[in-house]
């Protein structure tokens, strides 16, 4: 159990036999009434996203959530294989549970795996992933950082927006959370 007031993002809770991440959240003290805790909740597996209120210093149920470093290894069908660093197990996860991950893994990159009772909850992504551009239409003469941009293709088949100045075989860095790019690698 704990405490409204101890929720963080990606926090994981139980709630009514569900389980919830917590996206957001936002303490509020208005000047007259009680304190109150305002929070976006994705549930797990499914992804649906809720706001939810909760009074200040309710007690919620978390989950007991294993993070685990696991390495993606190849994608067999429609399910993706990742291997546990630690006991070398494999386990094929299905696209839902993947989700836009997929975009930007490639294979023999580390993840982290959320693991609740034996079962994989979802695939978290580094922050930022370095990857190569296969095709872009070529940069001009004149191409300046402060331009335009233009569409790019990476080596995991996700489409970029990427300042017009970058060509093919460059390594450039991606927000795994947004999509964007964010500077050469």
């Amino acid at each position: 159990m704990a405490s409204t007031n101890d929720l963080k993002n990606g926090l994981v809770l139980n709630l009514e036999g569900q389980l919830w991440q917590v996206q957001e959240f936002q303490h509020v003290k208005p000047g007259k009434g009680p304190a109150f805790v305002r929070t976006t909740l994705k549930q797990i597996p499914s992804g649906k996203i809720v706001d939810k209120t909760f009074n200040a210093g309710t007690k919620v149920e978390t989950a007991q959530v294993d993070r685990r470093t696991m390495q993606y290894l190849y994608k067999e069908g429609e399910d993706f294989v990742f291997m546990d660093m630690e006991t070398y197990d494999q386990f094929p996860l299905g696209p839902g549970l993947v989700g836009d991950a997929a975009e930007w893994m490639l294979e023999n990159s580390e993840t982290t795996v959320a693991m609740h009772e034996g079962r994989a909850l979802y695939v978290e992504l580094p922050a930022a992933v370095e990857l190569v551009i296969t095709y872009t239409e070529p940069g001009l003469q004149g191409d300046r950082s402060s331009g335009g941009t233009k569409p790019a293709t990476v080596e995991t088949g996700a489409n970029v927006n990427v300042p017009l100045f970058i060509d093919n075989g460059e390594k450039i860095k991606v927000d795994t959370r947004d999509g964007k790019y964010l500077s050469r690698a």
